[in-house]
């Protein structure tokens, strides 16, 4: 029987899912979707490939995650957790085949560091490789926290960083277009809930001297959350741009870091601005809803870890 079970969420994926599937198709487990329903070709590839999939409504990543991981139809202990849009690189199957041993380790949860691919360039540089993120771990101890929006996997145990070179890559968006129409989406939901909770970190500790996660958590929640709106965006962009060297990713850096590292973080804070300026005369909820279309207890009622309904 297999060690654990790889999870997957889908909704409309033709153009990445069998990327994703090609890349894990030596790895000696069972693949199992959640699909959202999808309305293009990505059924049509599950079936063609004999892949396992359940359809469930999404809500947020956070929930869908988690009722995914516990619906697994699979009795394994550990499950990977990859995104569609991601892929595992040969390194990281080949650690992941012959180097995964949890019969004689403590060990309860691997990190592994997420290459980001833009416009076809691996980038770098600009603090942005090596970014880890939590993705195979024990089933029982493990969960995604409860955010709309940058959540992580949590695990309450020990934690290691999988082998040097094990990573995964994710091609972040196949388009401009697609690339800032997400981001523009993404910055509501950012904005919404460090409105609704400035005093809430998430689940993951935050920790200076922590893992790499926790480390990321404690300067998002100590450093760049407490300079003031707007001026962060400017300092976040030299930081990444000179002081971490950005502008060695060439002229893809250039685009990606000034995208993601100032015009995203400015987005953020301008809809935080713009939601507060409408608040001095509505209720917060109205606003969300009016302005964007969402429901504001999407960001308070979040599925926990033991949501599997």
């Amino acid at each position: 029987m297999s060690k654990y079970t790889v999870v997957i969420l889908t909704f409309n994926e033709e153009a990445n899912i069998e990327n994703c599937l090609n890349s894990i198709a030596q790895l000696q487990a069972p693949v199992f979707v959640v699909d959202s329903y999808s309305t293009d070709r990505t059924l049509d590839i599950l079936e063609q490939r004999g892949i396992n999939y359940v359809q469930h409504p999404f809500s947020n990543y956070s929930a869908q995650r988690n009722w995914a991981q516990a619906n697994i139809p699979s009795p394994t202990e550990w499950v990977l957790h990859l995104d569609a849009g991601e892929t595992a690189t040969p390194a990281m199957v080949n650690w992941i085949n012959n180097s995964f041993a949890p019969e004689s380790s403590d060990v309860d949860g691997y990190m592994f560091a997420r290459r980001a691919i833009f416009l076809g360039r691996w980038i770098k540089y600009g603090g942005y490789h090596p970014i880890y993120h939590l993705r195979l771990y024990r089933r029982s101890l493990g969960h995604c926290e409860a955010k709309v929006y940058d959540q992580h996997f949590v695990v309450d145990g020990v934690k290691k960083i999988a082998a040097k070179g094990a990573d995964m890559e994710d091609g972040v968006m196949s388009s401009l277009r697609d690339f800032t129409v997400a981001h523009a989406r993404w910055a509501v939901f950012e904005a919404v809930e460090l409105i609704l909770s400035e005093e809430d970190s998430g689940e993951v500790e935050a920790r200076f001297m922590g893992t790499p996660i926790e480390r990321t958590r404690w300067l998002k929640n100590n450093v760049f959350q407490k300079v003031p709106l707007f001026v962060r965006s400017f300092l976040y962009l030299f930081y990444r741009y000179f002081i971490k060297l950005g502008f060695l990713d060439g002229t893809e850096g250039l685009i990606f870091h000034f995208l993601q590292g100032f015009w995203f973080r400015f987005l953020v804070d301008s809809t935080i601005y713009e939601i507060k300026l409408e608040t001095r005369t509505k209720p917060l909820a109205e606003v969300v809803m009016d302005k964007y279309g969402l429901d504001v207890n999407v960001f308070l009622n979040h599925a926990g870890p033991d949501d599997g309904e």
